[in-house]
């Protein structure tokens, strides 16, 4: 089990005194739901604060959100870490990623990294009544996420734009984001987005940008796989020909 959660986190650059974290893919509620390397979970997240108590993070995110309860839980917990923690938006900080990111001291968003808030979702099956008590919880846990936001705002911005946004499903860049929110503007980065299927199923309206950079890096990998395959039937007719000989 340790050797696996030390594989769910890079890292770059460990000192005595700071450490790299990632969370590079979705959020989810325990290693039982963590169905890549890159999902992150609130238990791993302990584990890794433990071992670093007191060191300063830099706290790389491009996620498209998940579990509300779990993301909520990691922010918390990254909160009342006792060292100094600056966030990077690598690509994307999507719906609950989006409130781990302002966990960060300082948070930093590239020009070309992208901001997503939106209200929270959630399945339901039941009968009406079981639906009316899904919208009641719905809107109480929007609460708490408008709270954390409210938090972060830039003096003059109205907590109840953030509301109108989060309605709308909207998507920030760096310099949009740094409009409404206590955030830096970074230098451009160029990583395609974590749209993962999660990410699709509870997104209206990803932005073309977001897509065609998904696309690019699918495209550059699936050719490179290619290259290495055609690579590797080379090496074995030309093994093949050298025993023929």
């Amino acid at each position: 089990m340790d050797e696996l959660l030390k594989k769910l986190f890079t890292f770059k650059n460990e000192t005595a005194t700071s450490a790299d974290l990632y969370f590079y893919g979705d959020i989810v509620s325990d290693w039982w739901g963590a169905w890549q390397d890159e999902d992150q979970y609130p238990d791993a997240v302990k584990n890794f604060l433990a071992e670093h108590q007191g060191k300063d993070l830099n706290i790389y995110i491009n996620s498209g959100g998940g579990s509300v309860f779990a993301g909520i839980a990691i922010y918390n917990m990254l909160k009342r870490h006792q060292g100094k923690k600056t966030v990077y938006v690598d690509a994307l900080a999507g719906s609950i990623a989006s409130v781990i990111a302002f966990a960060g001291d300082r948070v930093v968003i590239p020009s070309n990294s992208f901001l997503m808030i939106h209200k929270p979702w959630a399945d339901c099956v039941g009968n009406s009544d079981d639906m009316r008590k899904m919208a009641d919880d719905l809107e109480a846990i929007e609460t708490g996420i408008l709270n954390i936001y409210e938090e972060h705002l830039k003096e003059g911005v109205s907590i109840d734009t953030i509301k109108e946004m989060l309605a709308a499903e909207t998507w920030l860049n760096g310099q949009q984001a740094a409009e409404y929110f206590n955030v830096e503007v970074g230098e451009e980065k160029a990583i395609a987005a974590a749209v993962t299927e999660q990410t699709k199923k509870f997104c209206k309206s990803i932005p073309e940008e977001i897509m065609a950079r998904k696309r690019a890096e699918e495209k550059a990998l699936e050719d490179k796989k290619d290259q290495e395959k055609r690579n590797q039937l080379t090496k074995i007719a030309i093994a093949a020909m050298s025993t023929a000989i």
